[in-house]
């Protein structure tokens, strides 16, 4: 405490503030990256489903057949 007080004029000056919202940035995106997600699915009878967190490239049946 006594610390923050005898700094404050450089704490709330530009580079503190900068310095400050990186710290806070960085614990943000830590704790985000420590969180579990998990995806689930059902699909009925003949049914065809596709599930991705990020880029999902499909091809069904043959990609150099004539259309």
């Amino acid at each position: 405490m006594n610390w923050i007080v005898g700094n404050k004029d450089w704490i709330f000056s530009g580079i503190g503030v900068a310095v400050l919202t990186f710290v806070i940035s960085l614990i943000g995106y830590c704790v985000k990256k420590m969180k579990h997600t998990s995806q689930s699915i059902t699909s009925g009878d003949n049914s065809n489903n596709v599930q991705g967190g990020n880029d999902v490239n499909v091809t069904i049946g043959d990609k150099n057949a004539r259309r």
